[in-house]
């Protein structure tokens, strides 16, 4: 089930609900009572493997490509 993340507006206090998908935009009070709260926009992440292997990351050293990675710089 998805976290979605709240701020309350009178105290200032950040929190998470699980709720259904369905439920995301519904209103949602703060751990202390009050109702005047607004739905925080998250980063998601995502991890796993899709069965491909990632791009290998450059090695260091010489090489093309860029200028002083290309040798014309001094």
């Amino acid at each position: 089930m998805p976290r979605y993340e709240f701020r309350c507006r009178s105290c200032g206090d950040t929190f998470e609900l699980s709720r259904p998908m369905a439920q995301s935009s519904d209103p949602a009070a703060c751990p202390a009572g009050h109702t005047d709260t607004v739905k925080l926009l998250s980063t998601v992440a995502v991890g796993g493997s899709s069965g491909k292997s990632a791009p290998a990351a450059p090695s260091a050293g010489g090489g093309g490509g860029g200028c002083c990675g290309g040798g014309c710089c001094g």
